[in-house]
Order: C-alpha cells, then sequence, then structure tokens
C-alpha cells in the first residue's frame, strides 16, 4: 500500500476560470468509472493450507450481516497469519475506490478492498514498519472518526488586525464556519461552503488554509475522477476537491461534517458486499 498526497490546492487551477465563479466545467472526465471487479481467486482444490483465511472472512461476512453503518467498527486481527494465508486474504480484499492515511499519534494506511466496507488498516512503526495489521468492518475505519479530531481546536478565534494584503472574502467565510462548528452533531447534514462559485484571490485560500490548519487525515476516493479530502485542525471541518481526468481542479469546498460522504460506505454498500463475499465463499463451502 502507498501512501498518498493530497495537499490544498491554490494557485492556477484553484479558482473558476470566469471571473463571476459562475461558468464551470462539470464535465465527467475521460475514462471509464471505477465498478466492482471480482476478485481473482485460487480454485477450491488450491486452497489447501489457507483454513485460517476461510475462517476469518467467514466471520467478516457474519459481521457484514449485521452490520449497520452508524456501530462502531468490527474489527478482525490479521497478525499471527502465515504467508499462504495472508496472500489469500490480499487476493480476496483486493482494492477498492479509497485510500487514506492517517499521521497522528498513531500512524496508519488504509485501503478499503472491493468489498465496500470492508477496510485493510496497517498500523505504521516510526521507520513505517507494519506493526499491526487489521481488518474492519465498519461505514468509516474507527481510526478516522474516533482520533481525526481528537486534539483538533474546538472554535475559531478571529484577529482582524492580522488579516493579510489581498484577503477579502476569507474572512466571513471563517465566521461562518466558527457559527456552524458548535452546532454540528454527529448525523446533521454536512454544511457546504462552495468556494468554486465564491469570489475569492489565492491570498483568501492561503489564508483559510493557515487558519483551518492541516489536520492527521487525507483521503483519496476514485470513483469517475479523483475527489481528495483533507481534515483540518478544526473539528469537523474537512477539505473536500473534486478533480477531472486532468487533475485540474473543479470543484473546491469547505465541509463542516463528521465524515464527508464520499468517503464513507453506505448501507446499501455493506449489504451489497455482505453478498458478494458470500458468493465467493460458496466456492470453497
Amino acid at each position: 500500500m502507498n501512501e498518498i498526497g493530497i495537499p490544498i490546492v491554490v494557485g492556477p487551477g484553484s479558482q473558476p476560470a470566469e471571473a463571476d465563479g459562475l461558468e464551470m466545467d462539470y464535465r465527467m472526465p475521460d475514462g471509464d468509472m471505477l465498478i466492482y471487479t471480482p476478485p481473482v481467486l485460487p480454485e477450491p482444490e488450491e486452497i489447501a493450507g489457507v483454513d485460517q483465511a476461510i475462517d476469518l472472512f467467514g466471520k467478516v461476512l457474519t459481521a457484514l450481516e449485521a452490520y449497520r453503518v452508524e456501530e462502531p467498527a468490527v474489527a478482525f486481527s490479521l497478525d499471527g497469519l502465515d504467508e499462504h494465508n495472508v496472500d489469500l486474504v490480499n487476493q480476496m480484499l483486493g482494492s477498492g475506490e479509497v485510500s487514506m492515511t492517517y499521521q497522528g499519534e498513531e500512524k496508519a494506511q488504509i485501503q478499503e478492498s472491493v468489498l465496500a466496507g470492508v477496510w485493510r488498516i496497517q498500523f505504521l512503526g516510526p521507520a513505517g514498519e507494519i506493526q499491526r495489521d487489521v481488518i474492519e468492518v465498519a461505514g468509516i475505519p474507527r481510526l478516522i472518526r474516533e482520533s481525526t479530531f481528537a486534539q483538533a481546536a474546538t472554535s475559531l478565534k478571529l484577529d482582524s488586525a492580522s488579516i493579510p494584503d489581498n484577503v477579502y472574502n476569507a474572512p466571513p467565510l471563517l465566521s461562518e464556519i466558527a457559527e456552524k462548528m458548535p452546532a454540528y452533531r454527529l448525523g446533521d447534514e454536512p454544511h457546504v461552503i462552495n468556494l468554486s462559485l465564491l469570489p475569492h484571490t489565492n491570498e483568501d485560500i492561503e489564508y483559510l488554509s493557515a487558519e483551518l490548519g492541516v489536520g492527521p487525515t487525507v483521503i483519496l476516493s476514485r470513483g469517475y475522477g479523483n475527489c481528495r479530502v483533507s481534515s483540518t485542525t478544526t473539528r469537523n471541518v474537512w477539505w473536500v476537491q473534486y478533480f477531472n481526468s486532468q487533475d485540474t481542479l473543479i470543484l473546491n469546498t469547505l465541509e463542516v461534517s463528521d465524515v464527508p460522504n464520499v468517503a464513507c460506505a453506505a448501507q446499501e454498500d455493506i449489504e451489497d458486499s455482505a453478498q458478494r463475499l458470500r458468493e465467493i465463499l460458496e466456492v470453497y463451502a
């Protein structure tokens, strides 16, 4: 699994081409949308010695069948599996649409599997070595939901005397965020500020980034084009940025939410994954 870097984009490409900001290119990018592709798996007669992996996925299936997205994640450790069992786990999980890195007190890289709502979380040591290897059934991994804003600021304090030159529209946007933050509760509709449709300078974006801070979580969702999501150090505030196939920014937003929906598995995703995994395991029954 490779780390992903998700910068806040400023400068050329961070604003609409039109001066009024109203004409934007929302055309879908060229190329195919990522869809579910069944993993390539060994034949039943070729799986001798991987009973642990098969048993593990039986437990994952039971968890998927019972799971509801508002519930805590259900975790299964891969530590202790031998190389052959890990190989089968890797084959069955594959790589799905969503990748994440977390760089807080713990460090982890996370990959959604081809089964939406089934996540591979690898906790890393100081040298980047894998210290713990875990599968979770969840709408969003526990680490992301519980730790992203654990140390975040719970309020925004604006100092009008320190606003740089060429910063015009960022202060009222920060005031809007400061008002919405305390009222947000888990399950509320996200509050979205569409920067692409608002007049702003590069200095406005840089000032917003500096005031909100750079948080520990970055997410890349690759469905139709790319969506890059970055946490801030301000509680429940995220940058959500959409890029086309040429990696040009086409939609730039700030969102007040628990975790942006684009990164989360929905209940119907969980149910579809349960059905798909059940069909896979029936081959090895």
